[in-house]
């Protein structure tokens, strides 16, 4: 079984690799997935929270 793995990516990080670890589990672009972040953290701030919970509990690839 080859299953994916929601995980922190270690070669395409610009901080933490959170949004490419998202990225790459979702099938999208790391780029959208950063923009995303940066979204929702324009819009009242969930997207730090979530990307600080998500840095916390996802593991390194």
């Amino acid at each position: 079984m080859n299953e994916k793995q929601l995980v922190r990516s270690t070669d395409d990080r610009m901080i933490a690799g959170v949004a490419s670890g998202v990225a790459n589990y979702l099938n999208l672009d790391p780029t959208i997935a950063r923009l995303l972040f940066v979204l929702l953290a324009l819009a009242g701030g969930p997207g730090i929270i979530i990307y600080l919970i998500l840095w916390v509990v996802m593991p390194e690839a």
